[in-house]
């Protein structure tokens, strides 16, 4: 018996047997039709959905893939909204690409819907750095922009991110109301396509110069990147979009001595040397880490293949490559900028940081210590990009970031970059060594026991398709009516829902507004008597949820850092068992 869910697939799927669209797509329709009807389901039970990151999906046919007609479907519905709120102007678009496969093709394809709507549009001749493209839409005074990448994803991922004229992600209500133009279009015709290619410029090398120079602009110790320019560096761009530009950077920066992995640095979206192109975890930064020990190198690095994210790997007393996790990198960047912003004397009360409510507490206590604000944001860039744009004219940003290995300095650019990242990270090194002594992980032991040793912890919990999302949203449903009483045996003594925008006191029975956040999301937050906190949140990009572990004590000295490491770990792999996440 065909069930409801089966009609409404099947009915989907026969419109992509018409005329309008091309033979190779019909032709994989009616083999999913005829032989894989969970395929079938998987392509076409849903419309790809702009979450935190814009759309996001497998490639493919189908409404739920990415493919040609997906992507035009929401550069038409982008392209309406833009005209009506922009009417009477002449509309300016950037897009760029990474390395994935098909990105060029879709790339190309959303330049020529664009234009052919009549906008200005300026295409970058061959990949980049996403944290470019929203450069170029601020450097060109555009009203939007669309970079195609599916981030660190697996090869058979690729994306679309949509961003505003401030060069962040689009945020409400221009999301929502980009989704309602999207579902404006119901069939190909109404996607103009073949028109005004005069109005497409591509953006070459000149234009990267100016977005170095930009980066360029952040150094703060350009006396100890003298002393030691030849601080040795391993970088790969993990077949991705830093390959040219992180290179460049550390050059203009002043590092002579830059090391490229060169089976990494070829560009290929099959990321043939990595199970998945994501620097967080150690079996990607593995060849980094070989050819650093290998060379006696003071740091390794990697971006992921839009080059937004940094994977940095230190060496630590005994010679070994500790792979910092995320929130480690945020604290040390953030720590670099906030010294010696003070040693400068730039310092005057008027500065700020932010970090999202998931990311180490550790950042709280630093920007205390300088007497900086700290702001706590929802998961995502746009919302740091969004805290930005509400200070601009009153206050100055210097930095922020989130755990999952995203960090932006300076405000030239709205969404994380990991180009900037590597050239401070190294800056960071060769000031530590100048000034201290020090290597860049002794002086990250160092920063533990003057600010207390805060350690976090993450578990993705991964539940694919059509079942996997609505199990994710059940299993948000039941901690809401059932949260933990204690946590470790500590009580848990508050609960911050970020749906509703509440925080209960759990003694007291009262809920108030969180503070200083206006955004809603889907995240749950337990904070215990001791300080420890969880946070569950399901991811907006992938299917996944993730628990989100955070617990502190006190470092007295360095040389017990390794006992006190072991007994945070252990406290979180305690919780994660209480938990039954393990």
């Amino acid at each position: 018996m065909v069930n409801e869910l089966d009609q409404l697939v099947l009915a989907k799927a026969e419109k992509w047997l018409t005329g309008e669209y091309d033979e190779a797509t019909k032709k994989q329709v009616k083999y999913l039709i005829d032989n894989d009807r969970a395929e079938l389901t998987e392509s076409f039970y849903k419309d790809l959905e702009f979450g935190t990151g814009g759309l996001r999906g497998i490639m493919g046919v189908g409404t739920n893939r990415m493919n040609i007609y997906t992507v035009g479907f929401a550069t038409q519905g982008l392209s309406n909204y833009l005209k009506k709120n922009f009417a009477g102007e002449e509309i300016r678009v950037a897009i760029g690409h990474d390395s994935r496969n098909n990105s060029r093709m879709f790339a190309e394809h959303v330049a020529d819907i664009f234009a052919s709507n009549g906008f200005k549009v300026y295409l970058f001749d061959a990949l980049r750095p996403t944290p470019e493209l929203s450069f170029a839409i601020r450097e060109l005074k555009c009203q939007s922009g669309v970079v195609v990448t599916a981030s660190h994803n697996p090869k058979e991922y690729n994306g679309y991110k949509a961003y505003w004229s401030d060069g962040s992600q689009v945020t409400e209500p221009h999301d929502k109301n980009i989704i309602a133009e999207v579902e404006k279009i119901t069939s190909v015709s109404q996607v103009l396509t073949g028109k005004n290619k005069e109005n497409i410029t591509i953006l070459g090398e000149d234009f990267d110069e100016k977005y170095l120079e930009r980066i360029h602009e952040l150094s703060l110790s350009p006396e100890s990147v003298k002393k030691f320019h030849d601080l040795k560096i391993v970088y790969t761009p993990l077949h991705g979009a830093g390959v040219r530009l992180v290179p460049a950077s550390l050059h203009k920066f002043g590092f002579t001595n830059v090391i490229s992995v060169p089976e990494q640095s070829v560009i290929d979206g099959n990321f043939p040397t990595v199970e998945s192109p994501n620097p967080e975890e150690r079996k990607t930064m593995s060849m980094a880490i070989d050819l650093a020990r290998k060379e006696g190198a003071d740091l390794a690095m990697a971006t992921d293949p839009d080059s937004d994210r940094i994977g940095l790997a230190l060496r630590n007393g005994k010679g070994e490559y500790v792979l910092l996790n995320g929130n480690q990198t945020l604290v040390l960047l953030m720590c670099y900028q906030l010294t010696r912003w003070a040693e400068l004397g730039r310092l005057d009360g008027n500065q700020y940081v932010v970090k999202t409510i998931v990311t180490s507490m550790m950042p709280d206590a630093v920007a205390a210590h300088f007497g900086v604000k700290c702001y706590n944001c929802l998961t995502g860039f746009k919302f740091i990009a969004k805290i930005i744009r509400e200070n601009e004219g009153k206050a100055k940003y210097i930095g922020g970031g989130e755990e999952s290995f995203g960090y932006l300095a300076g405000d030239y650019v709205r969404d994380k970059d990991g180009v900037s990242a590597c050239s401070l990270a190294a800056e960071a090194a060769a000031w530590a060594k100048d000034k201290m002594g020090m290597t860049l992980y002794e002086w990250l032991q160092d920063l533990y026991v003057k600010y207390g040793f805060y350690r976090e912890g993450l578990v993705n919990v991964v539940r694919k398709g059509k079942d996997g999302a609505e199990l994710i949203q059940k299993m948000m449903v039941e901690y809401r009516a059932n949260p933990p009483k204690s946590i470790l045996g500590s009580p848990v003594v508050k609960i911050y829902d970020y749906k509703t925008l509440e925080v209960l006191d759990v003694e007291s029975g009262k809920r108030s507004p969180i503070e200083g956040v206006s955004d809603h999301s889907n995240v749950l937050q337990w904070i215990t008597a001791d300080g420890t906190r969880v946070s569950v949140r399901p991811s907006g990009t992938e299917p996944k949820i993730k628990f989100y572990f955070g617990v502190k004590a006190t470092l007295p000295s360095v040389a017990e850092f390794e006992k006190v490491q072991a007994e945070l770990d252990a406290r979180i792999e305690e919780i994660k068992r209480e938990l039954k996440l393990e």
